[in-house]
């Protein structure tokens, strides 16, 4: 009974305390660092230059976001297709690679708000005259796309009578098509933009843009961040804002797309 008695005691203590002091909320957390995801192969948004430094687009905006929230940002280099595994094993806390905030992606992890939203287009041989890339016109074509991407998914549901073939990165889809393994290659229209200015001036041209399907493609691109994550979304978030309304980020849009930010 002595021992029953000063259980008691010490459990009404602390629900003493607790009354005389109040509740106890839980703090959010406070973000003064934040690590980010990117592929590094994907220009101009985000690529490993020679010197395999990260440059483009991407990277030199979401720098100057990291500068309007006060923190300090790591950038982590990582495959396109283990990107939001990686992100869901605390490898780093943000995703910021050209991600589009897609239905199917946002049942696992959540997206900031979109930040710019880029046309697709299929590209392909210069002797090309038609315009005409509706699924029963290139019906038996090679069409190729990075996998595990919209562009993929796009062509897997809408293109059953092509061969829609995945490559690890976009850059090897590209030289298949200048080495003429390819009919076809599909991607965002920026992306693409910058092959045909570069190794594919000689070989290649955009055939046509191709029509959004929202259900695939999403609103537009997002940072992607761990469900849940709310401190984290509001600070993107307003930076994100802040951006659009000063205009920085049309200012490193113009730098590497050589347009404004789609919105």
């Amino acid at each position: 009974m002595k021992t029953l008695r000063v259980l008691m005691a010490s459990a009404f203590a602390v629900t003493l305390g607790v009354a005389m002091s109040g509740p106890v909320l839980a703090q959010g957390k406070e973000w003064k660092e934040i690590r980010i995801g990117t592929e590094g192969a994907y220009p101009p948004f985000n690529n490993l230059n020679a010197k395999k430094e990260l440059e483009g687009f991407e990277i030199d905006y979401m720098n100057d976001l990291c500068a309007k929230m006060k923190v300090k940002c790591t950038w982590v280099v990582q495959d396109w297709d283990g990107i939001i595994p990686a992100l869901l094993s605390n490898k780093y806390d943000v995703i910021v690679a050209g991600m589009n905030a897609t239905p199917e992606r946002q049942k696992k992890v959540a997206f900031s708000d979109v930040y710019t939203r880029t046309p697709v287009a299929m590209v392909g041989a210069k002797s090309i005259t038609s315009t005409d890339i509706s699924p029963a016109a290139l019906k038996g074509k090679s069409i190729g796309a990075q996998g595990s991407t919209i562009h993929m998914n796009f062509l897997e549901a809408h293109y059953k009578t092509s061969t829609a073939r995945p490559y690890p990165t976009q850059e090897e889809a590209n030289l298949d098509l200048l080495n003429g393994r390819l009919d076809y290659i599909v991607a965002d229209m920026e992306a693409l933009e910058s092959f045909i200015k570069g190794k594919g001036k000689d070989c290649c041209k955009i055939i046509a843009e191709v029509p959004r399907d929202a259900q695939i493609h999403g609103p537009g691109v997002g940072m992607a961040m761990r469900q849940g994550e709310k401190e984290l979304a509001a600070l993107l978030n307003k930076a994100i804002a802040t951006s659009k309304t000063d205009g920085t980020l049309d200012k490193h849009a113009m730098k590497w797309l050589g347009k404004k930010a789609i919105q």
